[in-house]
């Protein structure tokens, strides 16, 4: 058979009826609705701490330059990569021997974010503003751990040739748990207090929990042990770093890394408040910032994806750059003529599609950036500079807008892009001498 021969025979069988059909039917597998439910209980408690937390104490009558502050809840998100090999060691008592390693820890886990979603809920952010900081950095510790060990899951439950379905099924079951516990959580605000909103938050807990109880254990769980901490240390962070510094301009590299997102995350901590003191209720920011929002991002995480694939990842960096570089102007609109839910629309339908299309884009270019000996581990540490590089330096935003009022703080966050795109020229310029 000729080689034209075998091309047709290939497309003709990846294209036939059988085909397609044995490939959709992989979603009807109850270990991918499974993932779906696990992945909605990974990715309901981020807003908890992050967006609807925001809202929560903006209502509250908090200060800007505290709701800055507690945007360093999401440090366990971070550094999660840290504690992930102990999860792989420990056994949680009574729960390992009877549910199994893997299902032991969601469980501990999913108790624990029940716990402390429930307790966030009872304490008022006024009187108690520490204590409420604390339960909320357990709350995130809780759901790193989760997301750690439902990954671990997904991937020793499913055979090889399911693993795309069960990756897709767990971000979309994040995404309807970030859309509950953001949008969802706002309705209830409108109509009940924010404890009961926390405590109903909590509740939801449990369709991870229940799911999990009745789902099977991995019959071979993919355990990779290290004789001790010192080899993790070497094989999970030191090797992949000196490796990584080997080449030239590393140290800009990483400050781009840091930068890149700069102005985007000092606007993202304080969208919320603004919106708040701007006087949209918390059913007009559901609708648009969330529910309008999300569908945004979406098109923007597509369209990157097609951009990337025409310009290049370099190209795609500074068409990005500057498109989120104007949507923090936009905020100045919307500062100028007030509540105007139309506007709002606009501004955040922009933002949004433009953090879409510029988070595809960085993701290609961290890719880009990994050894293939070392591109998991690379990867991870590159992704968490990054999002502790957004974490940090976005602490101190509210206290810029408290100082400077808001249309000076868009101001400052536009002028925030800017170190971001003059170490991508940097970058851009070694890229084309190295071609020359």
């Amino acid at each position: 058979m000729g080689e034209l021969d075998k091309t047709k025979l290939i497309q003709n069988t990846s294209n036939s009826p059988n085909t397609w059909k044995k490939s959709i039917s992989v979603y009807f597998d109850k270990r991918i609705a499974v993932i779906f439910l696990l992945g909605f209980s990974s990715g309901l408690p981020l807003a908890l701490t992050l967006g609807t937390l925001s809202i929560w104490l903006s209502r509250s009558g908090i200060d800007k330059t505290t709701i800055g502050l507690f945007s360093a809840v999401s440090l366990p998100y971070v550094f999660k990569f840290v504690w992930a090999p102990l999860i792989d060691q420990i056994k949680i008592p009574f729960l390992t021997n009877r549910l199994g390693r893997r299902r032991g820890w969601v469980v501990f886990t999913q108790i624990g974010l029940i716990l402390t979603i429930a307790l966030m809920g009872g304490i008022d952010p006024i009187t108690n503003p520490g204590l409420l900081a604390i339960i909320a950095l357990a709350v995130a510790f809780c759901s790193a751990s989760q997301d750690i060990v439902i990954d671990a899951y997904r991937v020793e439950v499913l055979e090889e040739n399911k693993l795309g379905a069960g990756a897709a099924s767990v971000v979309f079951g994040y995404r309807v748990g970030m859309l509950a516990s953001g949008a969802g959580a706002l309705y209830l605000a409108d109509s009940v207090n924010w404890g009961l909103v926390y405590l109903i938050m909590a509740s939801l807990i449990f369709v991870g929990l229940i799911t999990i109880l009745f789902s099977p254990e991995p019959l071979t769980p993919i355990i990779k042990k290290t004789n001790s901490a010192i080899d993790w240390l070497k094989e999970a962070i030191i090797a992949p770093f000196f490796d990584f510094i080997k080449r030239p301009g590393w140290i800009v590299i990483l400050l781009f890394v840091i930068f890149y997102k700069f102005g985007d995350s000092l606007v993202g901590v304080m969208t919320n408040p603004f919106l708040v003191e701007t006087g949209f209720t918390n059913s007009e920011i559901a609708n648009v910032a969330k529910i309008y929002g999300f569908a945004a991002t979406m098109i923007g995480f597509a369209a990157g994806g097609i951009m990337i694939a025409k310009l290049g990842i370099l190209n795609s960096l500074w068409v990005c750059g500057f498109l989120q570089l104007v949507s923090n102007l936009l905020f100045i609109l919307q500062a100028s003529v007030g509540h105007d839910t139309a506007i709002l629309a606009v501004v955040l339908g922009f933002e949004n599609l433009a953090g879409g299309m510029g988070t595809a884009a960085f993701v290609a270019y961290l890719s880009s950036l990994c050894n293939v000996s070392y591109t998991a581990t690379q990867y991870a540490l590159l992704s968490a500079l990054m999002a502790a590089g957004r974490t940090f330096l976005s602490v101190p935003s509210g206290w810029f807008a408290d100082i400077l009022g808001w249309v000076p703080f868009f101001i400052l966050t536009t002028g925030a892009a800017v170190p971001g795109l003059l170490l991508l020229g940097w970058i851009s310029y070694r890229k084309s001498k190295e071609f020359k």
